[in-house]
């Protein structure tokens, strides 16, 4: 087992996307002697300095920022017009007009590692690929401990060769969006206990563990499968100083193990997520790719979070829903070190 980060405790909170990582979820983590990540992948550069500045002023412990690596894929006018005559009725049922999809901005992720440079952000972490070598050679210069994504072994070594620090093993049970970016999507769907394990016998740099991981008894697997640490997100998504949304909130802890599935549907990319009428409706149904699909959801799952009607929510859960509790940050870490 190789130590990571000079941590504590070896239990990263995930760095989950659109609000739930508020700067005071971040801070408490870190302030235990685990490591908080704030889910920058979806912020403007003002939202993400304001949020860094004020974890800063939380907390004096290292903590990470989670990026997504942008992609930015093309669509035909055909398929443009079947998606939207997909949310058609969404859109109509909730008092929603149709917003265009935004232009491509190129710039925005450079504009991020800037900021996250500027303000001296210690650890970065990267879900859905690889940054370009000459991103990873910038902030490798900083001195900022890199953390990549991976959901099979190949992508795992492609994290090491790229100079990433350690590399999250992302097992399917884990909640929100999954992290492949090589092969098939389905080739992306491996089990913690499977993938770990591959991984930890292909590359060199630490692994850390995911998907599923809620308690002591989780970490204690994945260490002796040979994680070096856990990254666990479902748990803090229910606690109190999370952002989420009340209803979200809510519905994980009335939910089964059973009451999961993986869609598409919502962001154009394959996400865990309690189930509800919007992904059984669109089950199977034409969509656009990540991200130009978020784009086009926006509208619904914002008008919906707003009137808290959970059928249309984006409600995004792993697999272990049954072991989640609304207690502070730093009680699911002592939780989990027991």
């Amino acid at each position: 087992m190789k130590e990571i980060l000079g941590l504590t405790y070896p239990i990263i909170q995930a760095g989950m996307a659109g609000g739930v990582t508020t700067p005071e979820l971040v801070a408490a983590v870190s302030n235990t002697g685990a490591l908080g990540s704030l889910g920058a992948g979806y912020m403007t550069g003002d939202a993400l300095k304001t949020s860094v500045q004020r974890i800063k002023q939380l907390t004096n412990r290292p903590f990470a920022v989670n990026l997504f690596v942008p992609e930015y894929p093309t669509y035909s006018k055909a398929e443009m017009e079947e998606a939207e005559r997909w949310l058609e009725p969404y859109r109509r049922e909730l008092g929603v007009e149709v917003s265009p999809i935004p232009e491509a901005d190129m710039d925005h992720f450079d504009r991020q590692v800037c900021i996250l440079i500027e303000e001296n952000v210690p650890i970065v972490s990267f879900t859905f690929g690889i940054p370009h070598r000459k991103t990873m050679e910038r902030l490798k210069q900083e001195g900022i401990q890199l953390i990549g994504t991976a959901t099979n072994v190949e992508e795992a070594v492609l994290n090491e060769r790229s100079g990433m620090d350690m590399v999250v093993a992302q097992g399917s049970e884990a909640g929100g969006h999954r992290g492949t970016f090589l092969g098939s999507e389905r080739g992306g769907m491996i089990g913690t206990i499977s993938l770990v394990p591959q991984i930890v016998d292909q590359v060199t740099i630490p692994v850390i563990a995911a998907g599923g991981i809620m308690d002591s008894r989780g970490v204690r697997a994945a260490m002796a499968l040979g994680a070096s640490g856990v990254q666990m997100g479902t748990a803090f998504v229910t606690c109190k100083e999370s952002g989420a949304h009340p209803r979200h909130k809510e519905a994980i802890l009335g939910a089964r193990e059973t009451e999961t599935a993986v869609t598409a549907s919502f962001s154009g990319k394959p996400a865990r997520g309690i189930e509800n009428a919007f992904i059984r409706r669109m089950e199977g149904k034409p969509h656009l790719p990540y991200p130009l699909q978020n784009s086009l959801t926006k509208p619904i799952r914002s008008a919906a979070a707003q009137n808290g009607d959970t059928r249309y929510m984006s409600l995004w859960s792993g697999q272990s829903p049954r072991l989640s509790d609304n207690r502070s940050a730093a009680e699911v870490i002592k939780s989990a070190m027991e």
